[in-house]
């Protein structure tokens, strides 16, 4: 069993800059693959940015170039750096544990931390 806690949201003016993190508890931590997802009011949830466990790492079109995820595996925490933040980006982000092994798929969720973005 993981447990996924987020921190470093809050409120922004445009162009500003927040860094999130996700602490996990528990084991083997290193051999998830990490991933950011967010939630705007009346919306879908979607992926913005993961980490493989190897270290590879991919981004949705709309945050490529602006927003930056990487993992520290001594400290079982994954960062999500957001710079240029736009009104759009005001949604509640979530933090996303998953690995697979054998035939079984395992995924958890923090609680969520909310960015808003606004003047």
């Amino acid at each position: 069993q993981v447990q996924l806690v987020e921190s470093g949201g809050g409120l922004v003016q445009p162009g500003g800059s927040l860094r999130l993190s996700c602490t996990a508890s528990g084991s083997l931590f290193s051999a998830y693959a990490m991933g950011w997802y967010r939630q705007a009011p009346g919306k879908q949830r979607e992926l913005v940015a993961q980490v493989a466990s190897g270290g590879s790492t991919n981004y949705a079109d709309s945050v490529q170039g602006r927003f930056s995820i990487s993992r520290d595996n001594a400290k079982s925490t994954v960062y999500l750096q957001m710079n240029s933040l736009k009104p759009e980006d005001t949604a509640v982000y979530y933090c996303n544990a998953a690995r697979r092994w054998v035939d079984q798929f395992f995924e958890y969720w923090g609680q969520g931390t909310l960015v808003t973005v606004s003047e």
